[in-house]
């Protein structure tokens, strides 16, 4: 007789096989289209026991994100907000000595494998837990969604994303990305076969929430964060209530934590040039330039034109706008 573990394994690889399958921008061979997104192969078995298994607390706060959009240096803030009562020395802090996707994690990822060990070792975690998230608000676990946690969402314009998306995932160990040409990455993006994508439907999901639940999810852009970190930095830690923007000291709290999680800073710390985040990606290409409007190096005008048209048709009418040129 199969164990349960074989049970479970031969569910996961015949959902697999059921699922449309697409090469395009992703850390795994295939993307996969399940529940109206595209999948990488190897987030499937994670993401189901992320949503089978995963008990979300009121305390709760999920960095959430479309890949490439300002993870690392959102959840390097978000760490250093949430945790400052525990780590308030900024001269021996933990993102001094790990990545900051060491420190928050995708529940999507190390849910994937040792279920039940992970799943104690979340249960375990200092509150309020911090934790991150590629998946498209539709596809959270309802305890997430249900509950009084708290999720903080970055974006960024799609002509940086998809830069950004080209140069690291063709640098990524297992990917389909580095078989595309950057004309047919393009081509595939506009269409919407990405990562976690569409692009357009993930950042709406958070958006409309963002305006119908304003205390649930706040919406970051990332061109706002670079042109005036002090008030959107102030903006996530009012948003969660924590007690450093208070008293006479917070100007100061702030700019040290500005000051800690910079690109420059981060980017030049030895724990972050060498080595691998969950043995895909080398930690040096989680800090490449951090750069507003980089795009116009890489896109001809045909491209340019396509993808404004692109952001026009999908985006048009949702209130939202963005920043393209640094």
């Amino acid at each position: 007789m199969a164990s349960a573990r074989d049970k479970e394994a031969n569910e996961e690889n015949e959902l697999i096989l059921s699922l449309p399958k697409e090469s395009g921008l992703g850390a795994a061979p295939y993307l996969h289209l399940f529940q109206d997104f595209w999948c990488p192969t190897h987030f499937i078995q994670g993401m189901n026991n992320f949503m089978k298994h995963f008990h979300s607390k009121d305390n709760d706060v999920f960095v959430a994100s479309f890949p490439k959009s300002g993870t690392t240096w959102l959840k390097a803030l978000a760490f250093v907000i949430v945790n400052h009562h525990r780590f308030s020395s900024f001269d021996h802090h933990p993102l001094l000595s790990s990545n900051p996707h060491q420190l928050v994690f995708f529940p999507e990822s190390i849910l994937s494998h040792d279920l039940h060990d992970q799943i104690l070792s979340l249960s375990n975690m200092s509150e309020p837990r911090l934790l991150g998230t590629h998946l498209p608000f539709p596809s959270l676990p309802e305890s997430i969604t249900k509950s009084n946690c708290k999720i903080i969402y970055i974006f960024r314009n799609p002509f940086d994303i998809f830069v950004s998306a080209w140069e690291f995932f063709t640098n990524v160990k297992v990917s389909s990305s580095s078989e595309l040409t950057f004309e047919e990455a393009f081509e595939k993006y506009c269409n919407g076969i990405t990562a976690f994508g569409p692009w357009w439907s993930h950042m709406l999901g958070y958006w409309e929430k963002s305006i119908t639940r304003p205390h649930k999810v706040l919406f970051l852009k990332y061109e706002d964060l670079k042109e005036d970190t002090v008030f959107h930095v102030k903006r996530i830690a009012e948003f969660l209530n924590s007690p450093i923007t208070q008293g006479g000291e917070s100007n100061t709290v702030i700019e040290n934590i500005i000051k800690l999680c910079r690109f420059e800073t981060m980017k030049n710390l030895e724990v972050n040039k060498s080595g691998y985040i969950y043995n895909i990606a080398e930690k040096k290409h989680f800090f490449r330039k951090g750069e507003v409007g980089d795009w116009i190096n890489y896109f001809s005008p045909s491209m340019i034109e396509k993808l404004s048209k692109t952001v026009e048709e999908k985006l048009g009418g949702s209130g939202l706008s963005f920043k393209i040129h640094s």
